[in-house]
Protein backbone atom coordinates (compact mmCIF):
# COMPACT_ATOMS: atom_id res chain seq x y z
CA UNK A 1 0.00 0.00 0.00
CA UNK A 2 1.37 3.41 -0.95
CA UNK A 3 0.16 6.51 0.87
CA UNK A 4 0.71 10.06 -0.32
CA UNK A 5 2.90 12.23 1.90
CA UNK A 6 0.80 14.08 4.47
CA UNK A 7 -2.29 11.87 4.23
CA UNK A 8 -3.91 10.29 7.28
CA UNK A 9 -2.68 6.81 8.06
CA UNK A 10 -5.26 4.03 8.19
CA UNK A 11 -6.19 2.79 11.66
CA UNK A 12 -4.16 -0.20 12.81
CA UNK A 13 -3.11 -2.13 15.89
CA UNK A 14 0.39 -3.61 16.27
CA UNK A 15 2.95 -4.58 18.90
CA UNK A 16 5.62 -2.11 19.95
CA UNK A 17 9.26 -3.02 20.58
CA UNK A 18 8.33 -4.20 24.07
CA UNK A 19 5.54 -6.49 22.82
CA UNK A 20 2.74 -4.20 24.06
CA UNK A 21 -0.26 -3.94 21.74
CA UNK A 22 -0.92 -0.35 20.70
CA UNK A 23 -3.38 1.24 18.28
CA UNK A 24 -2.85 4.33 16.19
CA UNK A 25 -6.00 5.79 17.75
CA UNK A 26 -4.15 6.00 21.09
CA UNK A 27 -2.07 8.80 19.60
CA UNK A 28 -4.97 10.97 18.39
CA UNK A 29 -4.00 14.65 18.44
CA UNK A 30 -0.27 13.88 18.66
CA UNK A 31 2.44 13.89 16.02
CA UNK A 32 3.35 10.33 15.05
CA UNK A 33 6.11 9.09 12.79
CA UNK A 34 5.44 5.68 11.29
CA UNK A 35 8.61 3.98 10.18
CA UNK A 36 8.30 0.93 7.92
CA UNK A 37 11.14 -0.90 6.24
CA UNK A 38 11.36 -4.02 4.09
CA UNK A 39 13.98 -5.99 6.02
CA UNK A 40 15.44 -5.70 9.52
CA UNK A 41 19.16 -5.34 10.27
CA UNK A 42 20.23 -4.20 6.81
CA UNK A 43 22.57 -1.25 6.17
CA UNK A 44 19.80 0.84 4.59
CA UNK A 45 17.25 0.44 7.38
CA UNK A 46 19.96 0.93 10.00
CA UNK A 47 21.05 4.26 8.45
CA UNK A 48 17.44 5.40 8.17
CA UNK A 49 16.71 4.49 11.80
CA UNK A 50 19.87 6.30 12.92
CA UNK A 51 18.78 9.41 11.03
CA UNK A 52 15.45 9.40 12.91
CA UNK A 53 17.32 9.07 16.19
CA UNK A 54 19.70 11.91 15.27
CA UNK A 55 16.76 14.20 14.41
CA UNK A 56 14.76 13.32 17.54
CA UNK A 57 14.90 16.84 18.97
CA UNK A 58 13.50 18.23 15.70
CA UNK A 59 10.47 15.91 15.94
CA UNK A 60 9.71 16.82 19.54
CA UNK A 61 7.41 19.73 19.41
Amino acid sequence: MTLPVGCAAPQFTAKDTNGKTVSLSEFAGKTVILYFYPKDDTPGCTRQAQSFKAAHEEYKG
